[in-house]
């Protein structure tokens, strides 16, 4: 089912190559907030990541409590916190006070934790993270939703009469979701808690044999094992998009830039696979495989309107923060999604295209109204002031 109205964000990592000021990379990620603020953006997800050089926000809720002060009103969320990484009351208690900081704009993104080196520092087997996520996240919900103390003892945390003596601002909590990439898990704990969805990237294969349009099934099924309840407006797709007035335009000034992210960071530091074609055509590539938005608004709504049918409907899309090219043209890329393609999945076009159209379908008819009133106001004219009157 099509979703009538979809938000628009971005999923900011973020992704700073490595020999950049990064006190001047991280400034340039609050003014770019502040920027989709002012065009009318509805959320901004903030990740954490503690090795590998790139992605250097380690508390995204120290980054989203210093936006707040320079935003009004876009929504401000963790994308995400690594659960197993903290104890679940600490990420529950902080979520508690970033909602009430912000007057309710804090969302809750959640996620096993992205970066093997991040576990192996911290000490957790990568193999159990995604179990380690689910437990977490069941004890947060509890957390948000039960008001009487309780205790759980795990072997990586114990809780002892445990209760949020601050509630959630927003009730009965913080809007919240679930990170999804390469395996089902994601799906599976978004459906289990009632839960949204964030699916990085748009599988092909990443879940074995399931694609875009069983994502959304997955959690189905889930909900309704656990009876939990879950909305496709809660579904969100996250992936790279960068545009300009043409396609040909919009490839030319990130074509080098979009290679050098794959492949420095993706594949030289992460060691993922590079696709098999040279680096200049890296970018048509990703687009032709449908992971990437690149081209004009128009390619952008039309690639979108594909996802749509895809995935039987889905709430939102959060653009992937990269750096392809100019900081100028880059922000350019957001104003242009804002200005020209996010109107036309948020129903702020219809009242507008159909009085266009009426005043088009009686231009004759209003015309003639046009010409009669100027006529009867120079006759009214005259009758008052004689004939002699020049009109």
């Amino acid at each position: 089912m099509s979703v009538e109205r979809k938000d628009f964000g971005i999923f900011m990592a973020p992704f700073h190559r490595v020999g950049e000021n990064p006190t001047l990379s991280l400034e340039r990620n609050i003014q770019l907030i502040q920027w989709l603020d002012e065009l009318g953006y509805d959320e901004a997800w903030i990740g954490e990541h503690h090795s590998a050089g790139w992605e250097i926000i380690a508390s995204p809720e120290v980054f989203m409590a210093t936006v707040a002060e320079r935003t009004r009103h876009i929504r401000l969320g963790t994308g995400v916190i690594s659960l197993p990484y903290h104890h679940p009351l600490m990420v529950a208690n902080r979520m508690v006070l970033l909602d009430h900081l912000t007057r309710g704009r804090a969302m809750l993104g959640v996620g096993p934790g992205a970066l093997v080196s991040d576990a192996h520092m911290l000490g957790i087997q990568p193999s159990r993270q995604r179990e380690m996520m689910d437990e977490s996240m069941g004890i947060i919900m509890r957390l948000f939703q039960e008001t009487e103390p309780f205790t759980h003892v795990s072997d990586w945390f114990e809780l002892h009469d445990a209760t949020l003596h601050l509630r959630p601002y927003q009730r009965p909590h913080m809007p919240i979701a679930v990170a999804a990439a390469q395996s089902p898990s994601g799906p599976q704990v978004a459906g289990k808690y009632g839960a949204g969805l964030l699916s990085l990237g748009v599988p092909r294969q990443e879940y074995g044999k399931v694609t875009l349009g069983d994502v959304w099934g997955i959690a189905e099924d889930a909900a309704a094992e656990s009876g939990a309840t879950i909305s496709r407006d809660d579904w969100r797709l996250v992936m790279p998009v960068y545009l300009a007035e043409s396609r040909q335009e919009a490839f030319r000034e990130a074509r080098m830039g979009a290679a050098s992210w794959l492949t420095e960071y993706f594949h030289e530091t992460l060691g993922q696979p590079l696709p098999d074609v040279p680096p200049e055509r890296i970018i048509e590539e990703m687009v032709d495989r449908g992971v990437w938005i690149v081209g004009s608004p128009d390619d952008c709504i039309a690639r979108m309107e594909q996802l749509e049918e895809q995935s039987g409907g889905f709430g939102g899309l959060l653009v992937t923060v990269a750096e392809w090219t100019s900081r100028e043209k880059m922000l350019h890329s957001y104003e242009l999604l804002a200005r020209y393609v996010a109107p036309h999945f948020q129903g702020s076009l219809d009242g507008l295209e159909v009085s266009r159209d009426w005043a088009r379908d009686h231009v004759d008819y209003l015309d003639d109204l046009r010409k009669g009133s100027i006529k009867k106001a120079r006759s009214d004219y005259q009758e008052r002031v004689g004939t002699a009157a020049r009109i």
